[in-house]
């Protein structure tokens, strides 16, 4: 009990939360009287970072580095366009598919929501569409960056679960796909209402010329996830044959990426990747206090009184993670829940380790985009200047949809598993 105090404590005075979580445990060793468990303190912290699956994260992060620097993802924006005819609300649909194509690359919600904020809300605002609209919408759309595969949040979660990180890249697929024709669903209904400007006609000749000079920069996620599917190679591998598959786009496709920005793109990817797997060090040390303290079978108890049922126990975390991620990011609240609800998904209610994964991320991403906090909101203000409550307000509806899609994905659990062989 004072260790959880203490922990509320020190995070809510504004403390990061990798220290907090090292110093609660600290804090729980000496209030528990066993100092010979500060001997066991750093071997615990080398062991969560202690995976080979983990290499994957630095490599994601720099393939994102490459892309936007090579210009690709505003050539992904373009193909998008090519696919997209002229129909009422044509860019608001472009920008989730371009949004989709981008999370095959990037895997980042906030990092995609600052790169497309950048390039869809301008354009949007120049073909008629209200600006918070636009920045709203984008930051849905970057909603998809954790979920379809390559994702920082399921290669952490993989390691936390000891599950196989291809898998819960594969597994993130299905309801990347879902929310995609969700969101399209949403502006076809919201253009019933609103007078939504037409997308531009393309003729046949444009849209040919625009799918052959911008379909080479899809090489990057076939390269990536084709690789992973196929077998040829496992995730950290995949992850650096895309990096070079990006480099070599950027460099000698789209022409834009210089091989002079690689030193600096490789000091962010490293201080991003250093952030990361600090936190990972310190949820194994959280993760093996909890342990010791029994945290996991005490709530398991009280869960088992409340959860009759596995969907009854999948709404009820919903429920629990969508408060936490509306003030935790995605990352650290993977590292706060997953320790203590996963052994009671498994152990106790019988659920896939993967198909519960799928869920508590897609949720915690919710979370990013949900009040009071609303990281993303944020991000998307910062560059376009729409004020951040108003985005929440003008888009409610994919905020809705979002939770119909996590109650689906609790539900049926082959929405997230149907790919896995």
């Amino acid at each position: 009990m004072l260790t959880s105090l203490f922990f509320l404590a020190i995070l809510f005075i504004g403390v990061p939360i990798g220290i907090c979580l090292c110093l609660a445990g600290m804090f729980y060793i000496w209030d528990s009287n066993n100092p010979l468990l500060f001997q066991s303190f750093p071997m615990q912290m080398f062991g969560g970072v202690d995976s080979y699956g983990l290499i994957a994260i630095p490599l994601f992060i720099l393939i994102g580095e490459i892309m936007n620097g090579g210009g690709i993802t505003r050539r992904l924006v373009e193909l998008s366009m090519a696919f997209i005819g002229a129909v009422k609300g044509g860019l608001a649909y472009v920008n989730i598919l371009a949004n989709a194509l981008v999370s095959s690359i990037i895997g980042s919600a906030t990092a995609q929501v600052a790169i497309m904020s950048q390039i869809m809300v301008p354009e949007m605002e120049k073909k008629g569409y209200d600006k918070t609209f636009a920045a709203g919408l984008t930051v849905y759309g970057g909603m998809l960056g954790p979920i379809i595969p390559p994702s920082v949040m399921f290669v952490v979660y993989s390691v936390l679960a000891q599950v196989a990180v291809g898998d819960m890249l594969i597994a993130g697929i299905l309801p990347g796909i879902l929310l995609t024709v969700l969101f399209f669903v949403v502006i076809a209904l919201m253009g019933l209402i609103y007078e939504y400007p037409r997308s531009e006609r393309q003729t046949l000749r444009e849209r040919a010329k625009s799918v052959l000079v911008c379909s080479p920069t899809l090489l990057i996620p076939i390269v990536i996830v084709g690789s992973i599917l196929s077998g040829l190679a496992n995730p950290t591998e995949a992850a650096a044959v895309g990096a070079v598959a990006s480099a070599l786009v950027g460099r000698y496709i789209t022409k834009e990426f210089r091989f002079s920005q690689i030193p600096e793109m490789l000091v962010r990817s490293g201080i991003y990747s250093a952030i990361v797997l600090f936190l990972v060090a310190a949820a194994a040390v959280f993760s093996w206090i909890l342990i010791f303290g029994k945290v996991p079978q005490a709530t398991a108890a009280w869960v088992q009184t409340v959860a009759k049922d596995p969907i009854t126990f999948m709404l009820l975390t919903n429920v629990i993670l969508l408060v936490i991620g509306t003030v935790i990011d995605g990352i650290p609240g993977l590292i706060m829940t997953v320790p203590i609800l996963l052994p009671i998904a498994t152990e106790v209610y019988g659920i896939d380790p993967r198909h519960f994964g799928v869920v508590v991320v897609v949720n915690l991403v919710l979370g990013l985009m949900s009040p009071p906090v609303g990281l993303s909101f944020f991000v998307a203000a910062a560059v376009t200047g729409a004020k951040p409550g108003k985005m929440f307000i003008v888009t409610l509806p994919f905020f809705l949809i979002c939770c119909v899609a996590l109650v689906l994905l609790s539900i049926f659990p082959w929405l997230s598993l149907g790919l896995i062989k």
